[in-house]
Protein backbone atom coordinates (compact mmCIF):
# COMPACT_ATOMS: atom_id res chain seq x y z
CA UNK A 1 0.00 0.00 0.00
CA UNK A 2 2.88 2.32 0.75
CA UNK A 3 4.06 2.19 -2.83
CA UNK A 4 0.66 3.22 -4.15
CA UNK A 5 0.55 6.13 -1.64
CA UNK A 6 3.97 7.27 -2.80
CA UNK A 7 2.87 7.27 -6.43
CA UNK A 8 -0.28 9.18 -5.52
CA UNK A 9 1.62 11.94 -3.71
CA UNK A 10 4.27 12.02 -6.42
CA UNK A 11 1.46 12.59 -8.90
CA UNK A 12 0.06 15.44 -6.79
CA UNK A 13 3.52 17.00 -6.58
CA UNK A 14 4.01 16.89 -10.32
CA UNK A 15 0.60 18.51 -10.81
CA UNK A 16 1.45 21.24 -8.33
CA UNK A 17 4.78 22.11 -9.91
CA UNK A 18 3.15 22.28 -13.35
CA UNK A 19 -0.08 24.01 -12.39
CA UNK A 20 0.04 26.36 -15.34
CA UNK A 21 0.29 23.62 -18.01
CA UNK A 22 -3.05 21.95 -18.72
CA UNK A 23 -2.30 21.00 -22.33
CA UNK A 24 -2.67 17.22 -21.86
CA UNK A 25 -4.99 17.09 -18.87
CA UNK A 26 -7.86 15.63 -20.92
CA UNK A 27 -5.76 13.13 -22.86
CA UNK A 28 -6.38 9.50 -21.91
CA UNK A 29 -2.99 7.71 -22.06
CA UNK A 30 -4.83 4.39 -22.52
CA UNK A 31 -6.62 5.64 -25.62
CA UNK A 32 -4.00 6.76 -28.16
CA UNK A 33 -5.02 9.44 -30.62
CA UNK A 34 -3.64 7.44 -33.57
CA UNK A 35 -4.37 3.69 -33.96
CA UNK A 36 -1.44 1.31 -33.65
CA UNK A 37 -0.74 -0.10 -37.11
CA UNK A 38 0.62 -3.33 -35.62
CA UNK A 39 -2.75 -4.00 -33.99
CA UNK A 40 -4.58 -3.05 -37.17
CA UNK A 41 -2.56 -5.62 -39.11
CA UNK A 42 -3.20 -8.33 -36.55
CA UNK A 43 -6.92 -7.62 -36.52
CA UNK A 44 -7.17 -7.72 -40.31
CA UNK A 45 -5.12 -10.91 -40.63
CA UNK A 46 -7.24 -12.69 -38.05
CA UNK A 47 -10.06 -12.35 -40.56
CA UNK A 48 -7.89 -14.23 -43.08
CA UNK A 49 -8.10 -17.14 -40.65
CA UNK A 50 -11.84 -16.67 -40.21
CA UNK A 51 -12.72 -16.70 -43.90
CA UNK A 52 -10.54 -19.74 -44.55
CA UNK A 53 -11.77 -21.88 -41.68
CA UNK A 54 -15.25 -21.18 -40.34
CA UNK A 55 -18.06 -23.66 -40.80
CA UNK A 56 -21.80 -23.19 -40.70
CA UNK A 57 -24.49 -21.19 -42.51
CA UNK A 58 -23.20 -17.85 -41.20
CA UNK A 59 -19.61 -18.60 -42.17
CA UNK A 60 -17.58 -17.35 -45.11
CA UNK A 61 -15.92 -20.61 -46.09
CA UNK A 62 -18.28 -23.36 -44.98
CA UNK A 63 -21.08 -22.67 -47.43
CA UNK A 64 -18.91 -22.80 -50.59
CA UNK A 65 -17.35 -26.03 -49.28
CA UNK A 66 -20.90 -27.37 -49.02
CA UNK A 67 -21.77 -26.18 -52.53
CA UNK A 68 -18.87 -28.20 -53.99
CA UNK A 69 -19.81 -31.15 -51.78
CA UNK A 70 -16.57 -31.48 -49.87
CA UNK A 71 -18.71 -31.43 -46.74
CA UNK A 72 -22.42 -31.78 -45.95
CA UNK A 73 -24.67 -31.05 -43.00
CA UNK A 74 -25.53 -33.88 -40.64
CA UNK A 75 -28.59 -32.94 -38.61
CA UNK A 76 -30.14 -29.75 -39.96
CA UNK A 77 -30.22 -30.50 -43.68
CA UNK A 78 -30.47 -26.92 -44.84
CA UNK A 79 -27.27 -25.47 -46.29
CA UNK A 80 -26.71 -28.46 -48.57
CA UNK A 81 -30.21 -27.60 -49.83
CA UNK A 82 -29.19 -23.96 -50.31
CA UNK A 83 -31.47 -22.43 -47.70
CA UNK A 84 -29.52 -19.20 -47.14
CA UNK A 85 -29.81 -16.85 -50.11
CA UNK A 86 -28.63 -13.45 -48.86
CA UNK A 87 -25.18 -13.23 -47.32
CA UNK A 88 -23.56 -10.18 -45.78
CA UNK A 89 -20.18 -8.69 -46.65
CA UNK A 90 -20.62 -5.77 -44.25
CA UNK A 91 -18.22 -7.13 -41.62
CA UNK A 92 -15.46 -7.42 -44.22
CA UNK A 93 -15.82 -3.77 -45.22
CA UNK A 94 -16.15 -2.45 -41.68
CA UNK A 95 -13.46 -4.78 -40.28
CA UNK A 96 -10.31 -5.81 -42.14
CA UNK A 97 -10.73 -3.48 -45.12
CA UNK A 98 -11.16 -0.42 -42.91
CA UNK A 99 -8.17 -1.53 -40.83
CA UNK A 100 -5.96 -1.94 -43.87
CA UNK A 101 -7.02 1.37 -45.38
CA UNK A 102 -6.16 3.01 -42.07
CA UNK A 103 -2.70 1.41 -42.17
CA UNK A 104 -2.17 2.90 -45.61
CA UNK A 105 -3.44 6.32 -44.50
CA UNK A 106 -1.30 6.42 -41.36
CA UNK A 107 1.82 5.44 -43.28
CA UNK A 108 1.12 8.02 -45.98
CA UNK A 109 0.04 11.19 -44.15
CA UNK A 110 2.90 13.54 -43.24
CA UNK A 111 1.67 14.03 -39.68
CA UNK A 112 1.42 10.28 -38.84
CA UNK A 113 3.94 8.43 -41.02
CA UNK A 114 6.89 9.00 -38.67
CA UNK A 115 5.05 7.52 -35.69
CA UNK A 116 3.65 4.68 -37.82
CA UNK A 117 7.18 3.72 -38.89
CA UNK A 118 7.76 2.37 -35.37
CA UNK A 119 5.95 -0.76 -36.64
CA UNK A 120 7.97 -1.21 -39.82
CA UNK A 121 9.04 0.96 -42.71
CA UNK A 122 6.22 2.98 -44.23
CA UNK A 123 6.71 1.36 -47.63
CA UNK A 124 6.67 -2.18 -46.24
CA UNK A 125 3.49 -1.57 -44.26
CA UNK A 126 1.73 -0.03 -47.22
CA UNK A 127 2.83 -2.91 -49.46
CA UNK A 128 1.41 -5.59 -47.16
CA UNK A 129 -1.78 -3.60 -46.59
CA UNK A 130 -2.32 -3.25 -50.35
CA UNK A 131 -1.77 -6.97 -50.96
CA UNK A 132 -4.25 -7.89 -48.25
CA UNK A 133 -6.79 -5.27 -49.32
CA UNK A 134 -6.76 -6.69 -52.83
CA UNK A 135 -7.03 -10.21 -51.38
CA UNK A 136 -10.17 -9.33 -49.43
CA UNK A 137 -11.72 -7.45 -52.34
CA UNK A 138 -11.14 -10.42 -54.64
CA UNK A 139 -12.75 -12.67 -52.04
CA UNK A 140 -15.80 -10.38 -51.99
CA UNK A 141 -16.20 -9.87 -55.74
CA UNK A 142 -15.79 -13.59 -56.45
CA UNK A 143 -18.79 -14.27 -54.22
CA UNK A 144 -21.13 -11.41 -55.08
CA UNK A 145 -19.92 -10.11 -58.45
CA UNK A 146 -20.19 -6.34 -58.88
CA UNK A 147 -19.54 -4.75 -55.47
CA UNK A 148 -18.58 -1.36 -53.99
CA UNK A 149 -14.90 -0.81 -54.68
CA UNK A 150 -13.68 2.56 -55.95
CA UNK A 151 -16.13 4.47 -53.73
CA UNK A 152 -15.82 2.12 -50.73
CA UNK A 153 -13.96 2.84 -47.48
CA UNK A 154 -14.58 6.59 -47.70
CA UNK A 155 -16.25 6.80 -44.31
CA UNK A 156 -18.53 9.79 -43.85
CA UNK A 157 -17.59 11.05 -47.32
CA UNK A 158 -19.79 8.40 -48.93
CA UNK A 159 -22.23 6.19 -47.06
CA UNK A 160 -23.85 4.98 -50.32
CA UNK A 161 -21.06 3.77 -52.62
CA UNK A 162 -21.76 2.72 -56.19
CA UNK A 163 -21.08 -0.83 -57.34
CA UNK A 164 -18.06 -1.33 -59.59
CA UNK A 165 -18.14 -3.87 -62.39
CA UNK A 166 -16.21 -7.02 -61.56
CA UNK A 167 -14.12 -6.66 -64.70
CA UNK A 168 -12.94 -3.22 -63.57
CA UNK A 169 -12.23 -4.52 -60.07
CA UNK A 170 -10.07 -7.32 -61.44
CA UNK A 171 -8.13 -4.87 -63.59
CA UNK A 172 -7.29 -2.83 -60.52
CA UNK A 173 -6.47 -5.89 -58.39
CA UNK A 174 -3.77 -6.92 -60.86
CA UNK A 175 -2.30 -3.42 -60.61
CA UNK A 176 -2.43 -3.40 -56.81
CA UNK A 177 -0.69 -6.74 -56.39
CA UNK A 178 2.03 -5.88 -58.90
CA UNK A 179 2.72 -2.40 -57.51
CA UNK A 180 2.61 -3.58 -53.91
CA UNK A 181 5.13 -6.37 -54.51
CA UNK A 182 7.49 -3.78 -56.00
CA UNK A 183 6.98 -1.38 -53.10
CA UNK A 184 8.95 -3.25 -50.42
CA UNK A 185 12.01 -1.16 -49.64
CA UNK A 186 14.23 -3.42 -47.55
CA UNK A 187 13.50 -1.32 -44.47
CA UNK A 188 12.33 -2.33 -41.00
CA UNK A 189 10.20 -5.49 -40.78
CA UNK A 190 6.46 -5.00 -40.27
CA UNK A 191 5.17 -5.95 -36.81
CA UNK A 192 1.72 -7.36 -36.16
CA UNK A 193 1.95 -9.59 -39.24
CA UNK A 194 0.75 -12.95 -37.92
CA UNK A 195 0.53 -14.47 -41.41
CA UNK A 196 4.04 -14.22 -42.89
CA UNK A 197 5.93 -12.51 -40.05
CA UNK A 198 6.78 -9.48 -42.15
CA UNK A 199 8.89 -11.56 -44.54
CA UNK A 200 9.01 -9.40 -47.67
CA UNK A 201 10.18 -12.22 -49.94
CA UNK A 202 7.22 -14.38 -48.91
CA UNK A 203 4.78 -11.51 -49.34
CA UNK A 204 6.06 -10.94 -52.87
CA UNK A 205 5.57 -14.61 -53.75
CA UNK A 206 2.09 -14.51 -52.24
CA UNK A 207 1.14 -11.39 -54.21
CA UNK A 208 2.47 -12.86 -57.46
CA UNK A 209 0.64 -16.15 -56.80
CA UNK A 210 -2.60 -14.27 -56.17
CA UNK A 211 -2.10 -12.57 -59.56
CA UNK A 212 -1.47 -15.95 -61.16
CA UNK A 213 -4.65 -17.54 -59.80
CA UNK A 214 -6.71 -14.43 -60.59
CA UNK A 215 -5.40 -14.42 -64.17
CA UNK A 216 -6.52 -18.00 -64.71
CA UNK A 217 -9.91 -17.15 -63.22
CA UNK A 218 -10.64 -14.80 -66.12
CA UNK A 219 -9.55 -17.39 -68.73
CA UNK A 220 -13.03 -17.46 -70.29
CA UNK A 221 -14.05 -13.85 -69.68
CA UNK A 222 -10.87 -12.20 -70.99
CA UNK A 223 -8.32 -14.78 -72.16
CA UNK A 224 -6.01 -12.18 -73.72
CA UNK A 225 -5.60 -10.25 -70.47
CA UNK A 226 -5.58 -13.48 -68.50
CA UNK A 227 -2.63 -14.84 -70.47
CA UNK A 228 -0.69 -11.58 -70.18
CA UNK A 229 -1.21 -11.30 -66.43
CA UNK A 230 -0.48 -14.99 -65.88
CA UNK A 231 2.85 -15.01 -67.69
CA UNK A 232 3.91 -11.76 -65.99
CA UNK A 233 3.06 -13.10 -62.53
CA UNK A 234 4.88 -16.37 -63.23
CA UNK A 235 7.98 -14.48 -64.34
CA UNK A 236 7.93 -12.36 -61.18
CA UNK A 237 8.12 -15.45 -58.94
CA UNK A 238 5.37 -17.54 -57.31
CA UNK A 239 5.23 -20.23 -54.61
CA UNK A 240 7.97 -22.71 -55.45
CA UNK A 241 7.62 -25.49 -52.86
CA UNK A 242 5.42 -26.63 -50.00
CA UNK A 243 7.71 -24.62 -47.74
CA UNK A 244 6.17 -21.54 -49.36
CA UNK A 245 2.59 -22.53 -48.49
CA UNK A 246 0.65 -19.66 -46.93
CA UNK A 247 -1.24 -20.86 -43.86
CA UNK A 248 -3.06 -19.10 -41.07
CA UNK A 249 -1.84 -20.56 -37.79
CA UNK A 250 -4.47 -20.95 -35.10
CA UNK A 251 -3.59 -20.97 -31.41
CA UNK A 252 -4.51 -23.21 -28.50
CA UNK A 253 -6.53 -20.56 -26.64
CA UNK A 254 -10.29 -20.49 -27.16
CA UNK A 255 -10.41 -17.08 -28.81
CA UNK A 256 -8.00 -18.12 -31.53
CA UNK A 257 -8.52 -21.79 -32.15
CA UNK A 258 -9.67 -23.66 -35.24
CA UNK A 259 -13.40 -23.30 -36.01
CA UNK A 260 -13.89 -26.99 -36.78
CA UNK A 261 -12.49 -27.89 -33.39
CA UNK A 262 -14.94 -25.50 -31.80
CA UNK A 263 -17.85 -27.13 -33.63
CA UNK A 264 -16.74 -30.72 -33.09
CA UNK A 265 -15.25 -30.78 -29.62
CA UNK A 266 -15.89 -27.63 -27.62
CA UNK A 267 -19.49 -27.02 -28.73
CA UNK A 268 -20.00 -30.75 -29.35
CA UNK A 269 -22.38 -29.99 -32.22
CA UNK A 270 -20.75 -31.90 -35.05
CA UNK A 271 -22.97 -30.17 -37.59
CA UNK A 272 -20.88 -31.11 -40.62
CA UNK A 273 -19.21 -34.23 -41.96
CA UNK A 274 -17.34 -35.05 -45.13
CA UNK A 275 -19.91 -35.62 -47.87
CA UNK A 276 -20.56 -38.97 -49.52
CA UNK A 277 -19.80 -37.36 -52.90
CA UNK A 278 -16.29 -36.59 -51.73
CA UNK A 279 -15.59 -39.77 -49.74
CA UNK A 280 -16.92 -42.04 -52.48
CA UNK A 281 -14.81 -40.35 -55.14
CA UNK A 282 -11.62 -40.63 -53.10
CA UNK A 283 -12.41 -44.27 -52.45
CA UNK A 284 -12.96 -44.90 -56.17
CA UNK A 285 -9.40 -43.79 -56.96
CA UNK A 286 -7.77 -45.25 -53.82
CA UNK A 287 -6.73 -41.74 -52.79
CA UNK A 288 -4.10 -41.91 -50.02
CA UNK A 289 -5.21 -38.49 -48.73
CA UNK A 290 -8.55 -39.82 -47.46
CA UNK A 291 -7.39 -40.79 -43.93
CA UNK A 292 -5.72 -37.39 -43.57
CA UNK A 293 -8.74 -35.38 -44.67
CA UNK A 294 -11.47 -37.50 -43.09
CA UNK A 295 -11.86 -39.48 -39.87
CA UNK A 296 -13.36 -42.98 -39.68
CA UNK A 297 -16.84 -43.28 -38.20
CA UNK A 298 -17.60 -45.15 -34.97
CA UNK A 299 -17.25 -48.47 -36.80
CA UNK A 300 -13.85 -47.58 -38.20
CA UNK A 301 -15.08 -47.06 -41.76
CA UNK A 302 -14.96 -44.05 -44.05
CA UNK A 303 -18.57 -43.13 -44.73
CA UNK A 304 -19.63 -39.77 -46.11
CA UNK A 305 -22.83 -38.05 -45.04
CA UNK A 306 -25.48 -38.32 -47.81
CA UNK A 307 -25.44 -34.95 -49.55
CA UNK A 308 -28.60 -32.86 -49.30
CA UNK A 309 -30.76 -35.83 -48.27
CA UNK A 310 -33.72 -34.89 -46.08
CA UNK A 311 -34.61 -36.00 -43.47
CA UNK A 312 -31.25 -36.68 -41.85
CA UNK A 313 -29.83 -40.06 -42.81
CA UNK A 314 -28.15 -40.70 -39.49
CA UNK A 315 -26.16 -39.26 -36.61
CA UNK A 316 -22.70 -37.70 -36.62
CA UNK A 317 -21.07 -40.86 -35.31
CA UNK A 318 -22.34 -42.75 -38.36
CA UNK A 319 -20.29 -40.59 -40.72
CA UNK A 320 -16.74 -39.41 -41.31
CA UNK A 321 -16.06 -36.04 -39.76
CA UNK A 322 -13.21 -33.92 -41.07
CA UNK A 323 -9.90 -35.52 -40.08
CA UNK A 324 -7.86 -34.57 -37.05
CA UNK A 325 -5.29 -32.93 -39.33
CA UNK A 326 -7.76 -30.10 -39.98
CA UNK A 327 -9.90 -30.15 -36.84
CA UNK A 328 -7.54 -29.72 -33.89
CA UNK A 329 -7.35 -26.41 -31.97
CA UNK A 330 -4.13 -25.40 -33.71
CA UNK A 331 -4.77 -27.01 -37.11
CA UNK A 332 -3.78 -24.32 -39.64
CA UNK A 333 -6.03 -23.08 -42.42
CA UNK A 334 -4.58 -23.18 -45.92
CA UNK A 335 -4.70 -19.82 -47.69
CA UNK A 336 -2.51 -20.54 -50.74
CA UNK A 337 -0.57 -23.72 -51.53
CA UNK A 338 2.17 -24.77 -53.89
CA UNK A 339 -0.09 -27.50 -55.28
CA UNK A 340 -2.71 -24.90 -56.17
CA UNK A 341 -0.12 -22.84 -58.02
CA UNK A 342 1.12 -25.92 -59.91
CA UNK A 343 -2.40 -26.88 -60.96
CA UNK A 344 -2.84 -23.35 -62.30
CA UNK A 345 0.39 -23.71 -64.28
CA UNK A 346 -0.74 -27.08 -65.65
CA UNK A 347 -4.02 -25.61 -66.85
CA UNK A 348 -2.29 -22.56 -68.33
CA UNK A 349 0.05 -24.86 -70.25
CA UNK A 350 -2.92 -26.81 -71.58
CA UNK A 351 -4.49 -23.52 -72.70
CA UNK A 352 -1.31 -22.63 -74.57
CA UNK A 353 -0.53 -19.68 -72.33
CA UNK A 354 2.95 -20.95 -71.45
CA UNK A 355 5.55 -23.28 -72.88
CA UNK A 356 5.28 -25.57 -69.86
CA UNK A 357 4.41 -29.25 -70.16
CA UNK A 358 0.85 -29.70 -68.88
CA UNK A 359 1.29 -33.39 -68.04
CA UNK A 360 4.49 -32.82 -66.08
CA UNK A 361 3.03 -29.86 -64.18
CA UNK A 362 -0.13 -31.83 -63.40
CA UNK A 363 1.85 -34.72 -62.00
CA UNK A 364 4.04 -32.36 -59.97
CA UNK A 365 0.89 -30.75 -58.57
CA UNK A 366 -0.57 -34.08 -57.51
CA UNK A 367 2.72 -35.05 -55.86
CA UNK A 368 2.94 -31.72 -54.04
CA UNK A 369 -0.60 -32.16 -52.74
CA UNK A 370 0.09 -35.70 -51.52
CA UNK A 371 3.24 -34.48 -49.79
CA UNK A 372 1.36 -31.59 -48.22
CA UNK A 373 -1.49 -33.70 -46.84
CA UNK A 374 0.40 -36.87 -45.96
CA UNK A 375 3.48 -35.26 -44.43
CA UNK A 376 5.85 -37.92 -43.13
CA UNK A 377 3.40 -40.58 -44.31
CA UNK A 378 4.13 -39.74 -47.95
CA UNK A 379 6.11 -42.21 -50.06
CA UNK A 380 7.13 -42.09 -53.69
CA UNK A 381 5.66 -45.57 -54.07
CA UNK A 382 2.24 -44.33 -52.96
CA UNK A 383 2.42 -41.47 -55.43
CA UNK A 384 3.56 -43.71 -58.30
CA UNK A 385 0.71 -46.15 -57.72
CA UNK A 386 -1.82 -43.35 -57.40
CA UNK A 387 -0.87 -41.35 -60.50
CA UNK A 388 -0.84 -44.48 -62.69
CA UNK A 389 -4.52 -45.27 -62.11
CA UNK A 390 -6.81 -44.82 -65.16
CA UNK A 391 -9.00 -42.43 -63.18
CA UNK A 392 -6.05 -40.22 -62.23
CA UNK A 393 -3.52 -40.44 -65.05
CA UNK A 394 -3.24 -37.41 -67.32
CA UNK A 395 -4.35 -37.59 -70.92
CA UNK A 396 -4.57 -34.64 -73.27
CA UNK A 397 -8.22 -35.35 -74.03
CA UNK A 398 -9.35 -35.07 -70.40
CA UNK A 399 -6.74 -32.61 -69.16
CA UNK A 400 -9.05 -29.90 -67.77
CA UNK A 401 -11.29 -32.45 -66.05
CA UNK A 402 -8.32 -34.17 -64.40
CA UNK A 403 -6.67 -30.91 -63.36
CA UNK A 404 -9.89 -29.45 -61.92
CA UNK A 405 -10.85 -32.66 -60.10
CA UNK A 406 -7.44 -33.04 -58.52
CA UNK A 407 -7.54 -29.34 -57.60
CA UNK A 408 -10.88 -30.03 -55.85
CA UNK A 409 -9.16 -32.65 -53.69
CA UNK A 410 -6.05 -30.56 -53.07
CA UNK A 411 -8.24 -27.65 -51.95
CA UNK A 412 -10.18 -29.66 -49.37
CA UNK A 413 -11.89 -27.22 -46.98
CA UNK A 414 -10.68 -24.23 -49.00
CA UNK A 415 -14.32 -23.84 -49.93
CA UNK A 416 -14.13 -20.50 -51.67
CA UNK A 417 -11.29 -21.51 -53.99
CA UNK A 418 -12.88 -24.90 -54.69
CA UNK A 419 -16.18 -23.23 -55.61
CA UNK A 420 -14.40 -20.73 -57.83
CA UNK A 421 -12.67 -23.56 -59.71
CA UNK A 422 -15.89 -25.57 -60.09
CA UNK A 423 -17.85 -22.58 -61.39
CA UNK A 424 -15.20 -21.78 -63.99
CA UNK A 425 -14.41 -25.30 -65.23
CA UNK A 426 -17.53 -27.33 -64.47
CA UNK A 427 -15.43 -30.06 -62.83
CA UNK A 428 -15.86 -32.24 -60.99
CA UNK A 429 -19.34 -32.96 -62.32
CA UNK A 430 -21.66 -32.57 -59.34
CA UNK A 431 -25.37 -33.24 -58.91
CA UNK A 432 -27.39 -30.65 -56.98
CA UNK A 433 -29.29 -31.55 -53.83
CA UNK A 434 -32.36 -33.73 -54.53
CA UNK A 435 -34.67 -31.08 -53.08
CA UNK A 436 -33.74 -27.43 -52.51
CA UNK A 437 -34.91 -24.65 -50.21
CA UNK A 438 -34.06 -21.66 -52.40
CA UNK A 439 -36.58 -22.22 -55.17
CA UNK A 440 -33.88 -23.34 -57.62
CA UNK A 441 -32.84 -26.67 -59.05
CA UNK A 442 -29.10 -26.14 -59.47
CA UNK A 443 -26.00 -25.56 -57.36
CA UNK A 444 -25.64 -21.84 -56.52
CA UNK A 445 -23.23 -19.79 -58.64
CA UNK A 446 -23.13 -16.60 -56.57
CA UNK A 447 -24.39 -15.17 -53.29
CA UNK A 448 -27.19 -12.63 -53.08
CA UNK A 449 -26.32 -9.20 -51.67
CA UNK A 450 -26.89 -8.39 -47.99
CA UNK A 451 -30.42 -7.11 -47.39
CA UNK A 452 -28.96 -3.85 -46.03
CA UNK A 453 -28.14 -2.82 -49.60
CA UNK A 454 -31.83 -2.80 -50.49
CA UNK A 455 -32.59 -0.26 -47.77
CA UNK A 456 -29.42 1.74 -47.12
CA UNK A 457 -28.10 1.87 -50.68
CA UNK A 458 -31.32 1.40 -52.66
CA UNK A 459 -30.51 3.52 -55.71
CA UNK A 460 -27.13 1.91 -56.37
CA UNK A 461 -28.60 -1.51 -55.58
CA UNK A 462 -31.28 -1.06 -58.24
CA UNK A 463 -28.60 -0.01 -60.73
CA UNK A 464 -26.39 -3.03 -60.14
CA UNK A 465 -29.28 -5.50 -60.31
CA UNK A 466 -30.36 -4.00 -63.62
CA UNK A 467 -26.81 -4.38 -64.95
CA UNK A 468 -25.70 -7.70 -63.46
CA UNK A 469 -28.96 -9.60 -63.33
CA UNK A 470 -31.39 -10.81 -60.71
CA UNK A 471 -30.05 -10.69 -57.17
CA UNK A 472 -30.25 -14.42 -56.61
CA UNK A 473 -27.89 -17.37 -56.50
CA UNK A 474 -27.96 -18.03 -60.24
CA UNK A 475 -26.97 -14.77 -61.94
CA UNK A 476 -23.39 -15.50 -62.91
CA UNK A 477 -20.51 -13.19 -62.02
CA UNK A 478 -18.53 -11.70 -64.91
CA UNK A 479 -15.80 -14.34 -65.10
CA UNK A 480 -18.22 -17.29 -64.74
CA UNK A 481 -18.90 -17.97 -68.42
CA UNK A 482 -20.68 -21.00 -69.85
Amino acid sequence: MKGYKYLFFAGLLSMTTACNDFGDINVNPNSPSAPNTSSLFTGAIRTVGTINNQVGPASYNGVPAIYVQQIGDVTYIEESRYKTINFSYNALYSGPLVNLQQVINLNTAADTKVAAAANGSNANQIAIARILKAYFFQFITDRWGDVPYSQALKGSENFSPAFDKQQDIYTDLFKEWKEAAAQFDGGATVSGDILLNGNAARWKKFANSLRLIAALRISKADPVKGKAEFTAALADGVLASNADNVQYKFLSDQNNWNGLYDNYEFSNRKDFAVSDTYVNYLKSVNDPRLPYQAAPNQKGAYVGVPYGVFPAAGKAQDFSLAGTMVSQPTSPANVMTYAQVLFAQAEAAKLGWTAGNAKTLYEEAVKASLQQWMGTGYTDAAYTAYIAQPGVAYTDANAIERIATQRWIALFLQGQESWNSWRRTGYPVLKPAPTTLNGGTAIPRRLAYPVTETTLNAKNYATVVAAQGADDQYSRVWWDKK
